[in-house]
């Protein structure tokens, strides 16, 4: 049988190989399976669940929950149309995009950007510093406590580096950090609701899921753009939650390694170039869907029902307890709920305070990851003299991260943490546009027929692209003046 040809664009070709086998499904396979999902749930409870969903609805009402719903579903679809790419040929997404034309240093240059001004600005730090800060000091940050605020924020952001130094595998060290932290998150969140949240306030903010096209009036323009991305991983957390599946070993990334730790870390290879399969020979197809069962409950159960549930939980604090038309956008932001909680029951300062900080750290930790991969495999893919080095892609990690890390700590200082997190998150806006098309033809240009997407998939990430070209105008629109909906 003659080799398999495909369009390889403006990059070498791919190996040949078999699809490995995954493990047959079974409950106790599911859950070994899983785990890039978590990842991403932390990271976007952290953003849209904990800080942009709960200041929506405490300034507006529940009724603007819709946005969660829609951008969620649409998440899930591009996820999976990310991991296609990456389960086929088990590169990330960015090595797809370089061999577009131009080629791979105008598209690597060019996500790069991107994810500077998406994820450069460490606010997530800010705001579990405000947290930490609130059960030190006893109360929450003003602007009299900057000083003693900041110097919170250098030590939570230099606390993220020590995570990401061992593990075996960074994204193995990430997935079990992150397991324990949403197991805990969701369980406290659920606890509170349970027994301070009335039957009446479950049932409104429940209908706000569904209350498709309710856009309240005087809405903050910025806020609105930033809680339609971070109601999901947000931009470019999507695109790499495709590279912690190749880490994973998800389909063909099994076949081509991944980025070691620091510490703990076995002899760890990554290619540079990935290896694609033959449809057409053996049980190629008969594993890869079921390599496709496993991503959905890795993204549409995990990431997906996570992502709804975890915004509905927290939406419903801040809707019962938080009085109607309260702005939650100061530098307090990341510890406000806590100060509410305790006209509770007095324990419930530190219990909110506990959680607050560790959902905001978490977002912190996989951002950093996640940025600091996207140079790493960009540059590994598309230069040559990084594999001249004895450390290899690990050296080039580390190198990004210390980088990542110095400019992390003068970002810090040029805004409050919530202004920090929407500015990046209305970046991710555009991103998820442009990189919905972008899959959107290499999956059609690149794969072979048989692993290409349904017809239903290709709408749904021309849909992706509409729903968010919406915010970005809106935003756009409101600043220039030639256009408002509010």
């Amino acid at each position: 049988m003659a080799e398999l040809k495909v369009d390889h664009g403006m990059m070498p070709d791919w190996g040949r190989a078999d699809l490995p086998a995954p493990p047959p499904i079974s409950a106790k396979n599911v859950w070994a399976v899983v785990g890039p999902g978590t990842i991403a749930l932390s990271m976007s409870i952290g953003s849209g669940e904990w800080l942009m969903g709960p200041a929506l609805g405490a300034k507006f009402g529940p009724a603007i929950l819709w946005i969660t719903t829609v951008a969620v579903i649409l998440q899930v679809i591009l996820n999976m149309e990310f991991a296609r790419y990456v389960m086929y040929t088990g590169e990330t997404c960015f090595s797809g995009y370089m061999r577009c034309r131009p080629g791979p240093r105008f598209w690597g240059w060019l996500y790069v950007i991107f994810g500077f001004f998406q994820v450069g600005w460490p606010g997530w730090a800010g705001g579990a510093a405000a947290a930490l800060f609130a059960a030190f000091i006893g109360k929450l940050p003003g602007a009299p406590d900057k000083g003693t605020l900041m110097a919170f924020t250098y030590l939570t952001f230099g606390l993220t580096v020590l995570f990401l130094l061992w593990g075996g595998t960074i994204q193995r060290g990430l997935e079990k950090i992150m397991t324990v932290m949403v197991i805990g998150i969701f369980a406290g969140l659920l606890v509170f609701n349970l027994a301070f949240v009335d039957a009446a306030t479950w049932w409104r903010v429940f209908k706000g899921l569904f209350s498709f096209g309710v856009i309240p009036k005087g809405v903050d323009v910025l806020l609105l753009g930033a809680f339609a991305a971070y109601s999901g991983a947000g931009g470019m957390g999507n695109i790499w939650t495709a590279s912690w599946l190749r880490d994973k070993g998800y389909g063909m990334g099994s076949l081509v390694g991944a980025i070691p730790s620091a510490i703990g870390a076995k002899e760890i290879k990554l290619s540079p170039l990935g290896t694609i399969f033959d449809p057409n020979k053996g049980s190629n197809m008969a594993n890869w869907k079921t390599w496709w069962k496993y991503l959905w409950w890795d993204q549409g159960a995990v990431f997906g029902g996570g992502c709804i549930v975890g915004m509905y939980l927290c939406v419903l604090i801040a809707v019962a307890i938080i009085p109607f038309g309260t702005s939650v956008t100061g530098i307090a932001a990341g510890a406000y709920q806590a100060e509410y909680m305790m006209k509770f029951w007095a324990p419930l300062w530190f219990l909110a305070l506990f959680v607050g900080f560790w959902i905001l750290y978490g977002t912190q930790l996989a951002v950093m990851d996640g940025y600091v991969r996207v140079v790493t495999d960009i540059v590994w893919s598309s230069t040559k003299k990084p594999h001249t080095w004895k450390a290899g892609p690990k050296a080039v990690y580390y190198l990004a991260l210390l980088i990542f890390v110095a400019w992390g700590c003068i970002a810090i200082n040029l805004a409050a943490p919530m202004v920090l997190i929407m500015i990046g998150a209305n970046m991710a806006g555009l991103i998820f546009v442009v990189s919905s098309i972008q899959q959107l033809v290499v999956n059609n240009t690149m794969l072979p027929k048989e692993v290409r997407p349904p017809l239903w998939r290709n709408i749904g990430l021309v849909c992706v692209a509409i729903f968010y070209s919406f915010f970005v105008l809106a935003l756009v629109g409101k600043q220039t003046g030639w256009w408002s909906f509010v």
